[in-house]
């Protein structure tokens, strides 16, 4: 069998005090926790880990392995414990048969080895991350949506059996905006062993909405008027997200004038933002021909060149 330096394993020095030896610990569980960690070799250096922190951790085993370690074996040697040894230490789990020959068998073998017997380790759980659609409508005030997401299920033994549905009501603040995170402590999985678990984390996506668009915490609307409306000028209906309000056109509005509504946009930290309408003059799909007679009268009348400026190119 090959020697184990353990204190190689946790990364620490021969002369390392438990606290040192402990934190290394967590450290590489956490690490190579087959449920989180990516390594390909993950389970193995699990394992090495628990083994190592189970010969170190206890006053008597450490002793008796630094007595062998003066045999002076590097860490992956033959080894053979020297003749008559006896270890007076006792152990519960099933570990690597080097660490056998130095303390002796453990605990009866039934269901296999599973280090994860060794529950000193803990670390916290997963942190779950997951969208959460809201209307514009609903930034407006505090509301209360309910959110459906998975979470891991673990044993006893700190490994991961399934995954398992939550559902929860969340008040959604007044005055989100697209892109913005909202962390919800300890609504994440669950912590192995004595960790606490995991924060939730929605990240918030505005759903589109069919008449406006968003500019921060600014609402645009596209108001369409007809081309008497934008000569003569009128007061036009508009929609907002609080009911409607009436907008006043002045005489000679042009497609794409932008007219400010004041605090009609979406709240913010200092406040409400507006809504920008942008005139969109437009003319019906389908003329008949008196009228198609009037507007012949009226281009000849008012003897209008919307190309004018081209002439001084």
């Amino acid at each position: 069998m090959e020697f184990k330096d353990y204190y190689k394993i946790l990364g620490v020095e021969p002369e390392a005090e438990l606290k040192a030896i402990k934190t290394a610990y967590r450290r590489l569980a956490r690490k190579y926790h087959p449920d989180v960690s990516e390594d390909k070799d993950a389970e193995k250096k699990f394992k090495d880990v628990a083994e190592a922190y189970a010969a170190l951790k206890d006053p008597e085993k450490r002793a008796e392995y630094d007595e062998l370690r003066k045999y002076g074996r590097q860490h992956g040697q033959s080894f053979t414990p020297p003749p008559g040894w006896h270890s007076t230490a006792s152990h519960d789990g099933d570990f690597s048969d080097f660490f056998e020959s130095i303390f002796g068998a453990g605990g009866p073998r039934a269901g296999g080895p599973h280090v994860h017997r060794e529950t000193h380790f803990s670390f916290r759980g997963q942190d779950i991350e997951t969208e959460l659609p809201v209307f514009l409508e609903e930034t407006l005030s505090d509301a209360s949506k309910k959110i459906s997401f998975s979470l891991p299920r673990y044993d006893s033994e700190g490994r991961r059996i399934a995954d398992e549905k939550k559902t929860l009501n969340v008040k959604v603040p007044k005055g989100v905006t697209e892109g913005e995170r909202i962390r919800l402590k300890g609504q994440g999985g669950p912590g192995i062993g004595s960790g606490a678990n995991g924060d939730l984390y929605l990240h918030i996506r505005l759903v589109p909405h069919p008449l406006y668009d968003v500019e921060g915490h600014n609402l645009i609307i596209t108001v369409p008027i007809a081309p008497w409306e934008a000569i003569l000028g009128t007061k036009v209906e508009v929609p907002t997200l609080s009911g409607k309000v009436n907008l006043t056109l002045p005489p000679n509005s042009q497609t794409g004038k932008r007219l400010r509504i004041k605090g009609k946009g979406l709240p913010s930290k200092t406040g409400m933002g507006d809504m920008y309408a942008i005139l969109k003059v437009v003319i019906p799909e389908q003329t008949d021909e008196e009228t198609k007679l009037q507007w012949e009268n009226l281009s000849k009348k008012a003897a209008f060149n919307p190309r004018r400026e081209w002439s001084k190119a």
